[in-house]
């Protein structure tokens, strides 16, 4: 028989139980959904996050963590008792439905988990590694109560050693601390503000990407650098973790599993293997070659495809080449943006969705504009045949305060870390530094310096120093933004462009942005965000009829530019409405394909038929040659055009 006195005591009991526990996860309705959004479960993206670096053993953290807000950046060093006071979905945006938090302008913050580390993971000096893909923006990271590590940027992986912070054969606690001032400060934030409207976006802040563990040898691989060119060289670096010039054996197989090439070389130290006769890669034929890398314990698995980026003259135009072949570019910009998880996907099927979309409209390139994906972004990429013209994450706009030289350093920086990340996918083909001069610096032309040193980073691919405007010739390109209309390698322009550039490629970076507002159905209902919507660069309000008659126009003016004048390639905007922007290919939540399948289908195809038939009948002198940089071009400032 239960006494009073116990009773009360089970209830005292139960009540501090229900006092340390946190508020449970919920996924919360977000202003507009998508197919996906109920498909998120509590296992998020349990895919292996580093496809071209890939081991056996390994532990995904996604999951349910808790959260709670900070005072201030003092509370840096104090991490506080778990659980913390909200469960949240790892990883999120917090920002985002999907979080379960979905609140915004939140700067200072911590997140929390507890994990167990399997047996034998730390036996015979194995490392237990601890990884994130990316946080937003600042993050210091605790296990059991020590202070492990730091990283800054809100764009790239970090990994940290925590084999003496652990405890094998029990619970270990893992904080995360976080810093994100989004564009209160000039940090490469892309299009995030605190104070969204039109084109500019809801911020994404916290654990964005993948959270893992892995356990590797005392000396192991920490990176791998592969270029694959179209006459069977594959150059590569394996870094060692602890000790350099470490020996190193390298196969490759291909795409039928027989072993084409092997060789033995050492850590840190490049190295080429030829493989006779490859398979190309290209947009038309993704073929890509399996590499296993073992050095001493450690066994990494890896992927590559041959194919060489270039430029050269082709009957006395300057033209971008694959595999010694002009190549017409024709796809979308891409932002990445969800209305379920603003950065994050909700899904690695609804991620790879747009992608399968933009290749079966026959476009066969996409602009990542200022955002670095999720590596499964990039081998997606990979395997459908999609080039990728990847851009550098912008500083703060809305300024008239140039970077100081602190926050210019950050940004270069975090342009190298960008490139050394992504330079063995082969999908993409040039790096893309700064749009639009955002964050530009404007009393010296810094794209130059970045420009060689993009190229010395990585010297197999293009640079597009400059899209839009502020262009004072660096770069293999002369890229052209007009809107709606194109104006691609003509010899006019509109202020504040300037005409073609023959030197460099010409492309037209930005073109299209015609609208129609959704169905409510379809629109996120966000009264700021809806008010914007008359700020589209064209709307057609009557129907998609004009819609529809009016995108065929824009690409027919593009076939003709392409026949008659340097057009190279072209970027339309773009892949979805985002918020208040309402020209996408398909409305914001992925369930209306909003254009003519298959008249643009026969108009990208007239494209690439015009391209062809520029350079049908080239001579010799004519062909495709060896790589060279753009250069030359009149120095000078422009300004005044509605930006991107």
């Amino acid at each position: 028989m239960i006494t009073i006195t116990q009773l009360i005591l089970s209830l005292c009991t139960l009540l501090l139980a229900c006092a340390d526990a946190a508020a449970p996860y919920q996924l919360l309705k977000p202003p507009l959904d998508t197919p996906w959004t109920s498909k998120v479960g509590s296992n998020p993206w349990p895919q292996y996050p580093r496809p071209q670096l890939r081991r056996d053993v390994w532990q995904s953290l996604n999951g349910i963590w808790t959260f709670q807000k900070a005072q201030g950046p003092g509370d840096v060093a104090n991490p506080p008792a778990l659980p913390l006071g909200q469960e949240v979905l790892i990883p999120s945006c917090i920002e985002s439905g999907i979080s379960g938090i979905q609140e915004m302008n939140v700067i200072h913050m911590w997140f929390g988990t507890n994990f167990t580390v399997p047996p034998r993971w730390a036996d015979n000096g194995r490392r237990v590694m601890l990884n994130f893909e990316a946080v937003d923006y600042e993050a210091t990271v605790y296990v059991n109560g020590a202070e492990v590590g730091t990283n800054r940027g809100g764009y790239h992986r970090f990994t940290l050693d925590i084999t003496s912070n652990i405890v094998r054969d029990g619970a270990n606690q893992l904080h995360v601390f976080v810093f994100d001032p989004t564009d209160d400060q000039s940090i490469p934030q892309g299009k995030q503000v605190r104070r969204p409207s039109h084109i500019f976006y809801t911020p994404c802040t916290g654990i964005w990407q993948t959270v893992w563990l892995e356990s590797v040898p005392k000396d192991f691989i920490s990176s791998l650098d592969i270029t694959a060119d179209m006459n069977g060289n594959v150059t590569v670096v394996a870094r060692s973790w602890h000790k350099e010039n470490t020996p190193v054996d390298i196969s490759i197989a291909s795409p039928q599993g027989d072993v084409v090439a092997s060789q033995q070389h050492v850590s840190d130290q490049p190295f080429t293997v030829n493989v006779p006769s490859p398979m190309l890669w290209s947009p038309d034929s993704p073929t890509l070659y399996n590499i296993t890398v073992i050095m001493g314990d450690d066994e990494v698995k890896s992927y590559t495809g041959f194919r060489t980026i270039s430029t050269g003259v082709v009957n006395g135009i300057q033209r971008p080449q694959l595999n010694g072949e002009f190549v017409f570019m024709f796809g979308p910009l891409d932002q990445g943006y969800w209305p379920d998880g603003i950065y994050t996907p909700p899904t690695l099927e609804a991620m790879v969705y747009d992608l399968e979309l933009i290749k079966s409209l026959g476009m066969n390139m996409v602009r990542k504009h200022i955002k670095v994906e999720p590596d499964l972004f990039y081998e997606a990429c990979d395997r459908l045949g999609l080039l990728v013209m990847q851009d550098m994450p912008s500083m703060r706009v809305f300024t008239n305060a140039p970077p100081t030289d602190a926050e210019q350093r950050e940004f270069e920086r975090q342009l190298e870390i960008m490139v050394n990340e992504h330079k063995s996918y082969p999908s993409i083909v040039t790096w893309v530094i700064y749009n639009e001069g955002w964050g530009q610096r404007t009393n010296y032309y810094p794209e130059f310096f970045l420009t060689d040193r993009v190229r010395e980073l990585d010297s197999s691919r293009l640079v597009n120093s400059v899209t839009g405007w502020h262009d004072h010739g660096a770069g293999d390109y002369h890229d052209n933004h007009h809107y709606a209309e194109p104006q691609c390698g003509t010899p006019w322009s509109s202020l504040p462009n300037t005409p073609y550039d023959p030197k460099r490629i010409g492309f037209q970076g930005e073109f299209g942005g015609i609208g129609h507002r959704p169905a409510d159905e379809n629109l996120w209902p966000v009264p700021e965000a809806v008010r914007t919507i008359n700020e589209t660069y064209e709307l057609h309000n009557a129907g998609l009829e004009s819609y529809h008659y009016r995108a065929h126009v824009l690409l027919q003016l593009l076939r003709e530019q392409v026949e008659k004048y340097a057009c190279s390639g072209a970027v339309y905007t773009q892949t979805t409405d985002v918020e208040g922007e309402v020209n996408g290919l398909m409305t914001y939540d992925r369930r209306v394909v909003r254009v003519d399948v298959e008249q643009w289908k026969k108009d990208i195809q007239g494209l690439y038929e015009a391209a062809r038939g520029r350079v049908r009948g080239a001579g010799p002198e004519n062909r495709p040659g060896p790589h060279k940089s753009g250069g030359g071009g009149a120095r000078g400032g422009h300004s005044g055009q509605q930006p991107h």
